[in-house]
């Protein structure tokens, strides 16, 4: 009896066993010793995927910086990087002297070991609402400062930090062929909707989205040459007519003021975080993205 509960037990920790030593994906792609070569290729989609042949943004440009260097987040697709150097250009010609750049990708993308789901593709990245004061910040002071919000402290609106220089920015990213969706809060957007009359298909692409106060987060389209990149961009949530949105960013506006009317939800039983993911779950391209030397 002692003998087949022994084997029975081996069985079963035989099993167990390689499940356990399984590798989370957040791990492998988190200690990438770097990019990998070859031809750039988004991979998955924005909560499981990675990017091969992904590019650093500079750390210092002329016209930005790329901000909390310690987490080695300052790299993406091409397409991104170049994006973005475009946008901080932009950014001089709209008052602002350019611009600060958060959190990007990991150098193959995939899964943080921290913080966000997606960011995953090397085709998302966070840009801070705080005006550069200066384009020579070292290192040190990348990690201290922190970027500023725009919304009143109540989240009906925005506050005295919000300028017409944040509109025109973020308005020139949206209307960018490369911009899939800007997320952000939506005090922000009722803001610029109010400003623009609800006109403009641009302001489709602005997503209300919690704790976007202190920066937008740019997403962008599938870029050319990567037929494994998944989109699944959901329509945007209208209340009449086409409103570009505007009326459901306001609608969370009336939530917030009188939470009472708020609808009640049902967390989605199956939803994992990304980090929760082992390699074995992630695209198999990405399997071999993560792991090459």
């Amino acid at each position: 009896m002692i003998r087949k509960f022994i084997l029975t037990a081996a069985a079963v920790i035989g099993l167990v066993v390689p499940a356990i030593a399984e590798p989370l994906a957040k791990d492998v792609f988190g200690s990438a010793p770097g990019p990998t070569g070859g031809a750039p290729v988004s991979v998955g989609g924005y909560n499981r995927g990675c990017v091969s042949g992904a590019v650093a943004l500079p750390e210092t440009g002329p016209t930005w910086q790329a901000m909390r260097l310690s987490r080695n987040r300052n790299w993406g697709h091409p397409e991104l990087v170049g994006f973005l150097i475009g946008l901080s250009q932009a950014a001089t010609q709209l008052g602002w002297r350019g611009l600060y750049i958060g959190d990007m990708s990991q150098s193959r993308g995939g899964p943080m070991l921290t913080g966000h789901a997606s960011h995953q593709m090397g085709l998302d990245a966070d840009i801070w609402m705080l005006p550069p004061q200066s384009l020579s910040l070292s290192p040190a002071q990348r990690e201290s400062i922190s970027s500023i919000t725009v919304v009143a402290r109540n989240g009906l609106g925005v506050n005295g930090n919000w300028t017409g220089s944040h509109a025109a920015i973020i308005q020139s990213a949206a209307m960018d062929p490369r911009v899939d969706r800007i997320f952000l809060d939506a005090a922000i957007k009722v803001a610029m909707c109010d400003a623009n009359g609800d006109r403009g298909a641009w302001l489709q692409k602005l997503r209300p989205t919690p704790d976007h106060d202190y920066h937008f987060h740019v997403r962008l389209h599938c870029p050319p040459g990567s037929p494994g990149c998944q989109n699944p961009a959901a329509p945007v949530a209208q209340l009449s007519g086409n409103d570009n949105g505007c009326g459901a960013a306001r609608q969370e506006l009336a939530y917030r003021a009188n939470p009472s009317t708020r609808p009640k939800s049902q967390p989605d039983p199956n939803y994992r975080h990304p980090r929760s993911f082992r390699l074995s779950e992630m695209p198999r391209q990405c399997q071999v993205i993560g792991t090459a030397r």
